[in-house]
């Protein structure tokens, strides 16, 4: 079983209606770095990135961090 930490910025833009667009512009960051958070193809985040997504979104980075866990197929 591999663990892992999810972003759920995406999650959190369509509960407020809010576009892919409106965020990369409130985060003032380049779009391609801020795409992959979102499509959590990233290995790492700066706290300070984050401090500012929690801003921007109105969310505790627990709401915009969550940890998962994902099963992995056992080899036999």
């Amino acid at each position: 079983m591999r663990n892992l930490i999810y972003v759920r910025i995406k999650e959190i833009l369509k509960e407020e209606k809010k576009s892919k667009y409106w965020f990369v512009k409130q985060m003032e960051g380049g779009y391609q770095a801020l795409s992959h958070l979102m499509d959590n193809e990233t290995s790492g985040i700066h706290f300070e990135t984050l401090e500012k997504a929690c801003n921007v979104l109105d969310r505790e980075p627990g709401e915009i961090l969550v940890y998962k866990r994902k099963k992995e197929k056992s080899r036999k």
